[in-house]
């Protein structure tokens, strides 16, 4: 049973000058975990806030729990939750209040669906009483979800939730979500952090607007074309310049403190002949070996 279903959205600013989403089309099935996965200015917000009747689409139609996002705007609002990229809660209220109001909002209580929020609210009773607006980064994150989720929504919105969130609140975060994902509730999250995309369900691969790929990780991974090669050596810059101009070279870019490299024809002397090139270029402590492709090499492929 499908949770929501965009069909060839286009959304526009600027008088139609910014092409923000261009023709999108998805569906997510009921508890699934989907997520959006691309960098700054893909048009991820976009599609949230179209999804969530923050936004009117220009072209195309949306459903969320079979609800038109246009037509039953109002019906769809008391069955999402959704937590924007900012910290949007009231920074002079304390958690509790916060809480409360958002409950309040949607004629629940905290009583009724505290088993929603009690791993994450149990971390926050100590600063019940504390301002949101003093809260850290990670708690304020916490805090945001337990608003979003206070009247059990059927489908859960959390745009890039993590961003500027040390990497053990991440973790803790993802780990409630998997949680929350366990009591049915459908979770679409977007990121710009192309290691989280292996914790979700699915995913779709987005740039510019468009909508690159749609599939598992895992399935993504394998319609890499090709081995992959990790190559490192002294002088880092003057490796990836010479790799560029390497004649046998599909794709080549940065990774880390290695080079991902790419052959057009591989073959099993491939190695070999580019550890000669490399050698002849002057290159000293070099290191070839094969690695496992990503979805971070997946989408840098999907964008050439």
């Amino acid at each position: 049973m499908e949770a929501l279903r965009i069909t060839n959205i286009v959304k526009t600013y600027n008088k139609g000058k910014v092409l923000a989403v261009d023709d999108v089309s998805f569906s997510v099935e009921k508890g699934e975990m989907f997520g959006l996965i691309g960098p700054d200015g893909a048009g991820k917000t976009s599609i949230f806030r179209i999804l969530t009747t923050l936004l009117l689409p220009d072209k195309g139609s949306a459903t969320v729990a079979g609800h038109d996002v246009v037509k039953d705007y109002k019906t769809i609002r008391g069955i999402v939750g959704y937590m924007p990229g900012r910290f949007s809660l009231y920074q002079d209220l304390t958690v509790e209040e916060n809480l409360t109001f958002f409950a309040t909002l949607f004629n629940a209580s905290i009583e009724k669906n505290y088993y929603l929020i009690k791993d994450i609210y149990d971390q926050l009773q100590p600063f019940k009483d504390r301002r949101a607006g003093k809260l850290s980064g990670g708690m304020k994150q916490k805090l945001a979800l337990c608003c979003a989720l206070i009247h059990k929504p059927e489908v859960l919105f959390l745009d890039e939730p993590t961003t500027g969130v040390d990497v053990m609140s991440r973790k803790e975060f993802w780990e409630m979500l998997k949680r929350l994902q366990k009591e049915g509730i459908t979770v679409l999250v977007s990121t710009s952090y192309m290691d989280e995309a292996n914790l979700c369900d699915r995913i779709g691969l987005i740039q510019g607007g468009k909508l690159l790929s749609v599939d598992t990780p895992a399935n993504i991974v394998k319609q890499y074309p090709g081995p992959l090669y990790a190559v490192k050596a002294g002088s880092p810059y003057k490796l990836l310049k010479d790799l560029n101009a390497y004649p046998l070279m599909a794709d080549s870019y940065s990774s880390g403190e290695y080079v991902h490299f790419l052959f057009k024809d591989h073959d099993a002397a491939s190695a070999g002949k580019l550890m000669e090139y490399l050698k002849a270029k002057g290159h000293e402590e070099i290191e070839i070996k094969e690695t496992e492709p990503t979805v971070e090499d997946c989408f840098i492929r999907l964008l050439k």
